[in-house]
């Protein structure tokens, strides 16, 4: 991923330095089990210890003649051990596999920890938001067309207990893609005993992987990625109903726009939804990585490394464009401004559509049938459409040609928004519980 949307602490956990360290860590925990069990000299345990990581440019400098990172890795590390000898029992037993996918799984819990931690603050975010607009009446859209009174934290409550729900996904698929894998060159532990996957597992928190070959499938990977997918999605999802807010013609919520911005080279007017935009945008990097990750679940036999290359790519770009996403989505959401008035005049702005449901249901309760009292009240609402007049002049003047008596101070009580939105009061006390 560009160095532009890589924010420091993921970008630290994808470099080929960080790499490069846990590869030292993982292989330096092997021969530290090898060496309790009696399988190596102990006096081979400290040198490894103590010796530096590679650095990455040592490791590309091997690998232009070994073509093969794993052996060039182990080649410049045993360079950095003092004596060198020490080195020869490293990687023990082990093939390559065993370390690159231990490793990676360590790397995919540390990046799920800093995407976690970002989700809660995205979650607490939305909830805050949500409750302080819990009374801020504005009209409710299906496909683009005012619909019937709501308010703003009605909408936000929904897209915070999305949020919660897809945190809670990459969570649960944290547990499965943190396993180790060291079972040597066809996952039969032929060469290594599986005590030492065991011990390598329990000092990283991690678990054994049920059965390998000489990976671990990949379904769980895939499951990692679609995780991430989500929550890029539905940063997307708070992105877009920001975009639509911020349009001239609705005007009821903008990003915050601060002083020395700028909206545009050629029109000094400009006040666009970048950061939203920007959202979007990337949510599709995100989605990107779902099929190719996952078509690295069939494999050749015990393996093969057509998933190698695609994972290098799309496992780091995914995770750092998901962080990236998450804080972006935070600071959208926490520095929201919202025209509650503006909300307000758009409701009204129909003269009264919004209010047919209830008009209808109280006609069918006065004794007319569904039928009757959807055509009267359609018929209405379609004049005002037309000719603007207001819906209540429309539906007393049709109620009066077909000899329906209307209820003039009920319809003024069912006509108010605040009553569309009374029942509301237990989902703000979920949405409070919410973390």
């Amino acid at each position: 991923m560009i160095d532009r949307y890589t924010l420091p602490e993921m970008g630290r956990v994808w470099s080929d330095q960080h790499k490069y360290e846990l590869w030292c860590r993982v292989e330096t925990l092997v021969l530290e089990a090898h060496a309790a069990a009696g399988r190596v000299p102990a006096d081979v345990v400290e040198p490894v210890r103590n010796a530096p990581p590679p650095t990455p440019e040592r490791v590309a400098e091997i690998e232009e003649t070994t073509q093969h990172d794993v052996i060039a890795f182990l080649t410049a590390w045993a360079d950095n051990t003092e004596p060198r000898s020490a080195a020869a029992y490293v990687h023990h037993g082990m093939t390559s596999s065993d370390l690159l996918d231990t490793a990676l799984a360590v790397q995919l819990t540390d990046a799920t920890d800093v995407l976690l931690a970002k989700a809660d603050r995205l979650v607490a975010a939305l909830r805050d938001h949500g409750l302080a607009h819990r009374s801020t009446i504005r009209v409710g859209r299906t496909h683009g067309v005012h619909a019937e009174p709501v308010v703003w934290g009605h909408r936000v409550a929904d897209l915070a207990f999305a949020m919660a729900r897809s945190r809670d996904r990459l969570r649960a698929a944290r547990e499965r893609v943190g396993v180790v894998a060291i079972s040597g060159a066809v996952g039969t532990y032929s060469l290594i005993d599986p005590s030492v996957e065991v011990a390598v597992a329990e000092a990283l928190q991690l678990k054994p992987a049920d059965a390998s070959t000489q990976v671990v499938l990949r379904d769980s990977i895939s499951e990692w990625v679609s995780a991430l997918a989500v929550i890029a999605t539905v940063c997307e999802a708070i992105a877009l109903e920001v975009r639509h807010g911020q349009r001239t013609e609705v005007r009821e919520l903008s990003e915050a726009f601060g002083s020395g911005q700028k909206g545009s080279s050629a029109m000094p007017h400009k006040k666009n939804p970048i950061r939203s935009e920007r959202i979007a945008g990337l949510a599709r990097v995100v989605r990107a990585a779902i099929v190719p990750v996952m078509e690295g679940i069939p494999l050749w036999h015990e393996r093969d490394i057509s998933h190698s290359s695609t994972e290098r790519v799309f496992l780091p770009d995914a995770a750092i464009t998901t962080d990236y996403l998450l804080h972006l989505t935070t600071g959208l959401v926490e520095n929201l401004v919202v025209d509650a008035d503006r909300m307000r005049a758009n409701l009204e702005s129909t003269g009264g559509l919004i209010y047919t449901s209830s008009v209808l249901l109280e006609l069918v309760e006065g004794g007319l049938s569904r039928e009757d009292a959807y055509s009267l009240v359609q018929t209405a609402a379609m004049e005002t459409w037309n000719s603007g007049t207001p819906f209540r002049e429309t539906l007393r003047a049709r109620a009066s040609a077909s000899g329906v008596a209307l209820d003039e101070a009920r319809l003024d009580e069912i006509c108010r928004p605040e009553r569309y939105v009374a029942n509301l009061g237990p989902l703000f006390d979920r949405l409070a519980a919410l973390s």
